[in-house]
């Protein structure tokens, strides 16, 4: 508590890539279309699984939770990011700025236990169909995502009780777009060698661990048809595509962020554009385009709109 009251930052300057009107201009467009494509892209697909009772099954419950986790991790600093841009003001309260740190690694935390169970639903369609619904039953699929939510919890509060009794006296620039632990810990008035560690060990590692457990259970899947099905593996790859490119792009710029020896600020700044807004606008588009079943729903869902006089 002492080290709290010592702080006398009360806010922080965030930077962004460039102080050209031009980069200014043209990040604000650019982050306001993907914002409004990440809220459509995303409540179109809660709302499609929602209203369309064929996909009132595990795989999907899982997606819709997925999809709202992208758009809260999303909503937690790209709108922020737009009224920077928009008004020239970088600046953010040092209670905000604990406060998106805070929703960050809740939603960023159960987004990797969500991808962890959409591939446990994965193996168990694949590798055990039939007992898939005894296994993916309701209360299951209920406990991923109350899971999910609690690591999340977890996860962020283990390095938040840490961050938030550093003193902050001196320097406020944040160079970056947002607050997250690397940058904030740096603005510190004492040593945070040992604080470091924790971040690391914590956000770093368990997404190198999650991602590569991740990739050998995909593995293990297509190994498993391969086996079974005398070397067909085209159906079985084709399901897991989806997943296993959703996994890549949220993981890899996770590992960059916390596990990269050497951190150059331009390189965090273009994680965080893939990180918080193409990631979340890709995957609704990943799951819709490339899913036959969301393409049979969105066409069901487009006809019950216009309705049979529209449809010629």
């Amino acid at each position: 508590m002492d080290a709290t009251n010592d702080s006398v930052v009360s806010e922080f300057v965030l930077i962004g890539l460039s102080n050209s009107w031009k980069m200014h201009l043209f990040l604000f467009w650019f982050f306001s279309v993907f914002y409004m494509g990440i809220i459509l892209g995303n409540l179109f697909i809660v709302f499609t699984v929602i209203i369309d009772s064929h996909l009132h099954t595990p795989v999907y419950f899982l997606l819709v939770n997925l999809s709202l986790l992208d758009l809260g991790l999303s909503s937690t600093t790209v709108p922020k990011t737009i009224f920077n841009l928009s008004t020239n003001c970088n600046i953010i309260s040092y209670p905000k700025c604990m406060i998106q740190i805070f929703f960050i690694h809740v939603t960023g935390g159960g987004e990797m236990v969500l991808l962890t169970a959409m591939a446990y639903d994965r193996y168990t369609a694949i590798c055990k169909p039939l007992h898939y619904l005894t296994i993916m039953r309701p209360k299951m699929c209920v406990s991923f995502v109350v899971a999910a939510w609690i690591v999340g919890i977890i996860h962020a509060v283990s390095q938040f009780v840490f961050v938030i009794n550093l003193p902050f006296c001196g320097p406020n620039e944040v160079d970056s777009f947002y607050c997250d632990f690397p940058r904030v810990m740096k603005l510190a008035c004492v040593d945070t060698y040992k604080l470091e560690f924790v971040i690391i060990a914590n956000s770093g590692f368990i997404s190198m661990t999650t991602f590569f457990s991740l990739i050998i259970s995909y593995i293990f899947i297509l190994v498993t048809v391969w086996k079974r099905s005398s070397g067909d593996l085209s159906k079985a790859f084709v399901t897991l595509s989806a997943h296993i490119t959703v996994v890549i792009l949220f993981f890899t710029p996770c590992m960059f962020l916390y596990l990269w020896p050497f951190p150059t600020t331009s390189l965090d700044k273009c994680l965080f554009i893939v990180d918080f807004a193409i990631t979340p606008l890709l995957n609704p588009a990943i799951y819709t385009l490339r899913n036959k079943d969301m393409r049979v729903a969105m066409r069901r869902l487009g006809k019950w709109i216009v309705g049979p006089s529209g449809i010629s």
